[in-house]
């Protein structure tokens, strides 16, 4: 169980077969596996040359890119720990980053270079990096494995320190084996990374490839003109996406069916799917399986899925397509009360989860780890409930529930009936305080282009014929976008602090 198995297995079966296309601005940038497998031992010995070795935290600040992929390789050939970071972050969020993780070496892309703090991390850009492991012999992979520290993945920080989730060998292999024996991922598919991999959906899949020895595109950012030619013209089979990437890519003007027949799967997940956007794209990409992960940075990716049989025609009719699936192989899933205790199938509480996939805690912070761990089960913070088959349904993040007036709001809920209305593109809905009632439902709202300005009292009306009376927003406001995540995911802590203020 060490994240470079792959590598060794692909050389014996497919040496000449491309592993690692990077498309840039220029001709693309070619690995086949052996090349892979060779250039990560040079990277290696260039990491060690440096001083870095088995258990050292190597820093990595860069867009998905091919040089990204090697130097991650060569952290896990090494035994170093590889820790990917936001590239949206500021500089004081990076610096924050660096000094917790005690990173003794830091690779950037050169464009990012002025965000990096001057500490007492050495700093080398990838290309300079790169430049110098040619000029070294490759070293033997260490083959670290099992529970070795694999990557320390940074989560949250929006309101307040970020935390490094601690990942090993083991919970990724746990994680993706389980993923590809319910879902099996053929060798021949070619998967866009897209999704960043600096968090733990991009990283997954990129390691998903890799275990079955599949081809990987990447590009460095998401650009839907970008991702419909590389679906159109490098054969790409297989992306994951967050539901803002699939609305991006539907509203281009350049797409057209015909151009994205060749994918065949499409993985989605890190936020709620809108059920009219998921509608949508399972009409626009009839020819593609469809499938929903539910995960957390915690479990090292997904621990249940909704699978393609669930999102046709018949599970449509039985309520499943907007469920998560069931427990994943390996994984248990409860949904508790506020004791930890299991609560009656359909009723609303928090989803745990445990399984070898689950992290070994957050980096230097022992207390958060107590907090989210209860008897061997990670608390999610997500709120959901069961059916009788055991198919769970997230409902909301706990933090992002309403309480207004003794009863309990759940944004999804409202923000399914806003975007329905045929002016609204996006809404997001936040809790804000209220003398009388608490908390109040406040909606924030992009319309679709080219739609005439709307008032509020519309948009309420629409919510009072579809809900009721206590999770209608009482306020609105119109923002030409929403703030989001790297991960596409919308911040709603900014969006409250926007809201309050």
């Amino acid at each position: 169980m060490y994240l470079t198995q792959g590598l060794h297995r692909s050389l014996q079966r497919h040496p000449g077969k491309d592993a690692l296309i990077h498309l840039g601005d220029g001709a693309p940038r070619r690995l086949t596996f052996a090349e892979l497998l060779q250039s990560t031992a040079r990277q290696a010995a260039a990491l060690a040359g440096h001083g870095v070795g088995a258990g050292d935290r190597v820093a990595l600040l860069a867009p998905n890119d091919d040089r990204l992929v090697l130097a991650l390789l060569a952290c896990w050939w090494l035994g170093a720990v590889a820790c990917p970071l936001n590239i949206r972050w500021s500089a004081p969020e990076l610096a924050d980053a660096l000094s917790d993780s005690a990173a003794v070496l830091m690779l950037a892309d050169e464009s990012l270079t002025h965000l990096v703090p001057q500490l007492q991390t050495q700093v080398l850009t990838l290309d300079a990096f790169a430049a110098q492991a040619r000029g070294h012999v490759g070293l033997p992979d260490t083959r670290t494995g099992g529970d070795a520290l694999a990557a320390i993945l940074y989560t949250g920080g929006t309101t307040g320190r970020a935390k490094g989730v601690m990942l090993s060998h083991a919970n990724f292999w746990a994680a993706s084996v389980a993923r590809g024996a319910e879902l099996p991922n053929s060798p021949d598919s070619v998967a866009l990374l897209v999704a960043p991999l600096f968090h733990v959906a991009g990283l997954g899949r990129l390691l998903g490839q890799i275990l079955v020895g599949g081809t990987c595109n990447t590009l460095a950012r998401f650009q839907p003109d970008r991702v419909l030619d590389a679906i159109e013209h490098h054969a790409v089979s297989d992306i994951v996406a967050v539901p803002t990437m699939l609305q991006s890519l539907l509203d281009a003007p350049e797409f057209r069916r015909e151009r994205v027949q060749g994918l065949a799967r499409v993985a989605f997940g890190a936020a709620p799917m809108p059920p009219d956007l998921l509608t949508r794209a399972l009409d626009a990409l009839p020819q593609a399986e469809f499938f929903q992960a539910y995960g957390m940075t915690e479990t090292a990716g997904a621990v249940c899925m909704n699978p393609p049989a669930n999102h046709r025609a018949g599970a449509r009719e039985r309520g499943l397509l907007h469920s998560v699936g069931r427990a994943g192989l390996g994984a248990e899933i409860l949904v508790t009360d506020a004791e930890g205790r299991e609560l009656p199938r359909g009723a609303v509480g928090e989803v745990a989860v445990r399984g070898p996939m689950v992290m070994r805690g957050y980096w230097r912070q022992p207390e958060a780890t107590q907090s989210v761990f209860r008897d061997g089960w990670l608390r999610t913070g997500d709120a959901g409930r069961m059916d009788e088959s055991g198919h769970l349904f997230i409902v909301d993040r706990l933090k992002d529930m309403i309480i207004s007036g003794g009863e309990n709001v759940y944004g999804g809920e409202v923000e399914t009936v806003l975007r329905g209305h045929p002016a609204v593109a996006q809404a997001a809905v936040v809790g804000v305080p209220d003398a009388r009632w608490g908390e109040s439902v406040h909606a924030v709202v992009v319309l679709r282009t080219g739609s005439a300005p709307i008032e509020g009292e519309v948009l309420r009306e629409w919510c009072r014929q579809r809900l009721a009376g206590y999770k209608c927003p009482r306020a609105f406001s119109f923002v030409p976008e929403l703030p989001l995540s790297g991960a596409g995911k919308v911040l709603k802590s900014v969006l409250r602090a926007q809201v309050r203020a």
